[in-house]
């Protein structure tokens, strides 16, 4: 073995017994939530996916170029990854906008890690749109509602490059059709659209309008157990309550507007005209997503919402496998949707 292999290797040991020593020094977990995050009485924080992460560039094979920004937010560690499509030489055509935010139980995952790069790469590419990915702090340093507090500025800031903003970022300024802004996002990325349309919704100064929004496995909960949330694995919902309890400390309960849609008084007054609502057959989350989508139909909400059921598929199975049969129909459908007026 060469010096150099030598060194990184130790270089390796070191830090994993380090790592280690701090974990066992801990003395006990203050609480568990696999296989997102374990957090140790003495502050250690843990996470088991989602840390990995790639840098931007331009993809080789389908031409979408993408950059990252950091201070959206002055002072604040709000960020944001940027793409472009490969079809942009006409500069008149502005394209659609997808404003996205990340999925990982509110405590793992970036818009910089390795499966969202893919995903949104692959959903840029499809659509032929525009893209800014948000990355938002993570609980538990930084409980909700920081998160949403990270996406309204990101989201705010997005806008500012409308016209009349004072928005300086050239992609956005140049390519962009503000009539069609869309949001999405995957599990608890899909609660943050959907609050982030609320706030678009209530927003007085009139600047952030949206079109529509499509929402992937979204994490909604509630007090009162529906369909097969109360008769399905009690580990699972024991997950899902877990994740709420401790991502939002300060929350009111399960009945939180902000977790359960149901019980909010301003959704009707929720932007955009169309909704798209993605769930898995095998997903504890599943009927909460129908659900969401017949309070949506119920309330004096002004526009159209659909939900699909994909059978057979668990959690968010598109991310997990992206290049199944099943997962290539969903995107070429959120590709579809993105470009409807």
């Amino acid at each position: 073995m060469s010096c150099k292999k030598i060194s990184l290797y130790f270089l390796l040991i070191s830090h994993l017994l380090s790592f280690t020593l701090a974990a066992t020094n801990s003395s006990d977990i203050l609480y568990d939530i696999y296989p997102y995050v374990r957090v140790y009485k003495n502050g250690t924080v843990e996470r088991f996916i989602g840390t990995q992460t790639l840098p931007p560039s331009l993809d080789p094979i389908n031409g979408v170029r993408s950059k990252d920004i950091y201070g959206i937010a002055p002072k604040l560690n709000v960020s944001a990854r940027l793409y472009l499509p490969k079809n942009t030489v006409n500069p008149k055509k502005k394209l659609p906008l997808l404003v996205y935010f990340h999925g990982g139980a509110f405590f793992t995952e970036s818009a910089f890690s390795p499966t969202y790069y893919n995903h949104m790469n692959s959903l840029v590419a499809k659509a032929n749109v525009v893209a800014v990915s948000v990355n938002y702090r993570l609980a538990p340093e930084n409980p909700l509602p920081i998160g949403y507090e990270d996406s309204w500025l990101a989201l705010k800031w997005v806008f500012s490059h409308s016209e009349g903003g004072n928005g300086t970022d050239p992609w956005l300024k140049s390519y962009v059709d503000y009539g069609r802004v869309y949001l999405g996002g995957d599990s608890a990325g899909a609660n943050i659209a959907h609050n982030m349309a609320i706030r678009a919704g209530l927003d007085k100064t009139g600047r952030v309008k949206l079109l529509g929004m499509f929402l992937n496995c979204p994490h909604f909960w509630g007090k009162k157990l529906i369909g097969s949330e109360g008769g399905g694995d009690p580990q699972r919902r024991a997950v899902m309550e877990s994740i709420w309890i401790h991502a939002y400390p300060n929350s009111t309960g399960f009945d939180d507007p902000l977790s359960n849609p149901a019980k909010d008084p301003n959704l009707s007054k929720m932007d955009g005209k169309r909704v798209l609502v993605y769930v898995a057959e095998k997903d504890i989350l599943k009927d909460r997503g129908l659900y969401y989508k017949r309070t949506l139909r119920r309330s004096k909400w002004n526009g159209i919402v659909k939900a699909v059921e994909v059978k057979g598929e668990d959690h968010v199975f598109n991310l997990r496998f992206p290049n199944t049969t099943k997962a290539m129909k969903m995107l070429n459908h959120l590709a579809s949707f993105l470009n409807r007026d």
